[in-house]
């Protein structure tokens, strides 16, 4: 049931006026497209950022397939227009629509946004006001759909909790579907004989009562307008619920059996030319690591494996439906997987005599790496990707990331004697108890690895060290630590880029005012929600892309919201100091982030000592 109306309004006012048009006109392989009349719940699934990077999201795909399995439901996509398209909606009055029927999103009984990347806020604000739906979610009636919301950014509901109806944290695909079959017997027990809903204030009143049942029966169901924070001296002191019904916290949607869960195996294929054009199938999910800086290795446990046989079956089928010419494996450390060399050896000798590339985009240094790149090498494949984080020892001990420069070093050797010609680094500064010696390392490291090269290779290979600056995340053992300062990234760039000998050695730093503001996000209460908002209305669109930030904008946004940055991002936190996200629940909980906090404290005063 497309609207076809709305479609030829598109074609003829819209589409031939915007940049890459091919990315809001649908029709791509592989979409599902129902008649509306003929299913009981419409969802549509949205992603707060440009179609090039929401097409390449798996977890939009997972969710995507396991709806439009269902008779009785029906999926859509939506992603975020880039401005020249917004401006074009709001000229001609066209809502927001999704790509399968041009429906508008506040036709739908369900919007759900995925919450990826904190600098993307604003995306959400702009994607619920053009699609037709009250911004904010105490405005809104049983007429509306219900505004869900998942993905790593829920383990801080706070700074978006205002224009959500409903935050998951954990697992979505437990989770989507029965939320969305409580949501709809909600809508039926509410509707008019005429098929319509009550407006105003009992309108307002019956949502309430609807969301309400949602909280009490779902654990992992977080409705923010039933938890009201406290504050004093700029921070959160208390969250109290304003009704005795639902939980105090709120826990984690988890899957048991990862293998259980059908791999998406008609995936779409994009138009267009995306950041990941492959087939990806996750073979785990979860980290046997407990690294203190990376919070998907907390929020992502349990760890559950998929069957080397379900995972190339999968693959196969999903080839058979695509084309695409390249299988990437997906997990936060893929090289863990139990069965990583049975499976990698399947694959290729199934996809191989099809011409078929197969990526392993997450390896962990690790003795195995000596002899992965003559496991995963192919023709095409010419750079190796790893991720040591520090260069040495004593700070990897401090951030419980057991690995080896030996390793490192000799992994990208056999890189080498197998045509690898070239290694990307992943590095961060930072880090609590970070010394120039850490950041000496940094390029020491990658100039051995260059030398190695010429050593295998006749020549410098080129090695690219790319440093991120270091955001104390929510649920991990550094959640207390404030963030290092701009002018000591600033420094700490500097140095890096000064102490490069080696020409083909680069080093490439994370851009900072992005970084600072990613910190004052993640580490927000709610009222950085009306900093956001202020920024959203002052043109804030796209801050993930760089062309598109304007760092001034957010800083004054913050300043007019009353947010104290330095309290919020930089001043450390008291063990037993509330924390915005407290109410947020993940497995082996606070109790083991304080033991593992006093673990690192102690560490680092050995670490000042040895210096």
């Amino acid at each position: 049931m497309i609207h076809q109306t709305r479609r030829r309004l598109l074609e003829s006012r819209v589409w031939p006026h915007v940049q890459t048009p091919a990315q809001y006109v649908g029709g791509e392989r592989n979409i599902v497209v129902k008649d509306h009349r003929s299913v009981r719940g419409k969802i549509c699934l949205g992603f707060p950022d440009a179609y090039t990077i929401g097409m390449s999201h798996h977890g939009l795909q997972v969710l995507y397939s396991l709806i439009n399995r269902r008779d009785d439901m029906c999926a859509e996509r939506v992603f975020m227009p880039w401005p020249d398209m917004e401006a074009l909606l709001r000229e001609h009055e066209i809502p927001l629509y999704s790509l399968e029927t041009f429906t508008a999103l506040s036709d739908f009984d369900v919007v759900g946004l995925s919450l990826q990347y904190e600098i993307s806020s604003p995306n959400v604000l702009t994607m619920i006001d053009l699609g037709g739906i009250p911004l904010v979610a105490t405005e809104r009636t049983m007429a509306d759909p219900l505004v869900l919301a998942g993905g790593p950014c829920c383990q801080n509901p706070e700074p978006m909790a205002d224009y959500f109806d409903v935050m998951i944290t954990g697992d979505g695909e437990p989770s989507l579907p029965i939320v969305c079959d409580l949501w709809l017997q909600q809508r039926d027990r509410y509707r008019r004989d005429d098929g319509t809903f009550a407006d105003g204030d009992e309108g307002k009143s019956q949502r309430s009562e609807a969301l309400a049942e949602i909280a009490k029966e779902l654990p992992y169901a977080y409705v923010p307008r039933f938890y009201e924070p406290q504050y004093a001296d700029n921070r959160v002191t208390a969250l109290v619920r304003t009704r005795d019904d639902v939980p105090e916290t709120i826990a984690p949607s988890v899957i048991n059996d990862l293998d259980g869960i059908p791999i998406p195996t008609s995936p779409i294929v994009p138009y267009i030319e995306c950041v990941h054009d492959r087939i990806a199938v996750e073979i785990m999910r979860g980290c046997p690591h407990l690294c203190r800086f990376c919070q998907s290795t907390v929020i992502k446990r349990p760890l559950r494996i998929r069957e080397v046989e379900t995972i190339v079956q999968g693959a196969m089928e999903s080839y058979r439906n695509t084309g695409f010419n390249e299988i990437s494996i997906l997990s936060l450390s893929s090289s863990d997987y139990p069965h990583f060399e049975p499976l990698v050896i399947r694959l290729h000798e199934v996809f191989k005599p099809l011409n078929v590339n197969i990526s392993v985009p997450s390896l962990r240094v690790n003795d195995q790496l000596r002899t992965l790149p003559q496991l995963i090498g192919t023709d095409r494949r010419s750079s190796l990707t790893l991720a040591p984080e520090v260069a040495r020892d004593d700070m990897r001990a401090q951030i419980r990331k057991k690995i080896k420069n030996s390793d490192l070093i000799e992994g990208c050797r056999a890189a080498f004697e197998n045509n690898f010609d070239s290694v990307k680094l992943y590095f961060m500064c930072g880090l609590p108890g970070e010394r120039p010696v850490d950041l000496d390392g940094i390029v020491d490291l990658a100039e051995d690895i260059a030398r190695v090269g010429k050593e295998v290779k006749g020549r410098y290979p080129r090695v690219t060290a790319s440093v991120s600056n270091f955001v104390p995340k929510a649920h991990t053992p550094y959640q207390w630590n404030g963030m290092q300062r701009r002018e000591y990234f600033r420094w700490a760039h500097k140095y890096l880029r000064s102490r490069c000998r080696i020409r083909s050695v680069t080093v490439k730093c994370h851009d900072i005012e992005t970084s600072l503001l990613e910190g004052v996000l993640s580490r927000g209460d709610r009222r950085t929600g009306q900093a956001i908002r202020l920024a959203w209305e002052r043109g804030a669109r796209m801050d993930g892309w760089t062309e598109y930030l304007d760092p001034s904008r957010w800083w004054q946004a913050l300043e007019d919201a009353g947010i104290d940055v330095e309290r919020q991002v930089h001043d450390d936190y008291e063990v037993m100091s509330k924390l915005p996200w407290d109410h947020v629940n993940v497995k082996f909980g606070r109790d083991y982030l304080v033991k593992e906090k006093g673990r690192s404290t102690v560490q680092l005063a050995a670490m000042a000592d040895a210096v």
